[in-house]
């Protein structure tokens, strides 16, 4: 099915242009969402493109009604086309914490709750694979909310899991320096949101990978 042909799909405008795929605003019976379109690569050959969209596609699908049916901050998945390589989607009202870090609306606090959802995420048998401040949303009422997961993992090693650490600690670093101890927050808030065992590695540890990932990056770097 055609994303021109989707049954009470009405879009409204182009929120983002990615290097993977098209993200547009619209409503679905009468609900706001938003409508993942991956794009053909086409450096890669068509047979071997299909296939790893469908299966990138179908890994994102499952992550996102799994969260869902946790009750995870995330948007919640509408319906899902593999052939035509779309995705629909529930719209997370606010906007990214890249924005409210940079004016100050979003502060350390806010820092160390991100960092107790990214340990629940993890616990939930979860890596994010692009955790920026671009992929959380915060809501008018300050709740904040996951999205994106198109490079997300089902049962992570600890390496994937202290890689999206590092990749927020890159963020963090980059583009929200006047933020005193943004790093620091979100650790604490990590070790703290440690609950029952679970199936994967311990706060602790994944704390610790993350930090050997950091001396690595500065050492080659």
């Amino acid at each position: 099915m055609a994303v021109e042909t989707i049954p009470m799909w009405i879009p409204q405008g182009i929120m983002h242009e990615g290097a993977e795929a098209t993200v547009t605003a619209g409503s679905w019976l009468g609900k706001s969402a938003v409508l993942k379109t991956r794009r053909a690569r086409g450096y890669r050959h068509p047979d071997l493109d299909r296939r790893l969209t469908r299966q990138r596609l179908t890994a994102e699908a499952r992550i996102l009604g799994r969260l869902q049916g946790l009750g995870f901050p995330v948007p919640s998945l509408m319906d899902v086309d593999q052939e035509a390589a779309w995705l629909l989607m529930s719209r997370i009202e606010g906007r990214p914490m890249y924005d409210s870090l940079r004016d100050g609306t979003s502060d350390v606090e806010s820092l160390e709750r991100l960092g107790s959802i990214i340990r629940s995420l993890h616990e939930a048998g979860v890596s994010h694979g692009d955790l920026t401040t671009h992929n959380v949303m915060v809501s008018e009422d300050g709740q904040l909310h996951l999205i994106d997961f198109g490079l997300a993992r089902q049962s992570p090693e600890l390496e994937h899991l202290g890689l999206d650490l590092q990749v927020l600690n890159e963020c963090l670093t980059a583009s929200h320096s006047v933020v005193g101890g943004a790093v620091d927050a979100v650790v604490r808030g990590y070790l703290e949101g440690d609950s029952a065992p679970s199936d994967v590695e311990s706060a602790n540890q994944v704390i610790e990978r993350f930090q050997k990932i950091t001396g690595r990056v500065r050492y080659h770097g």
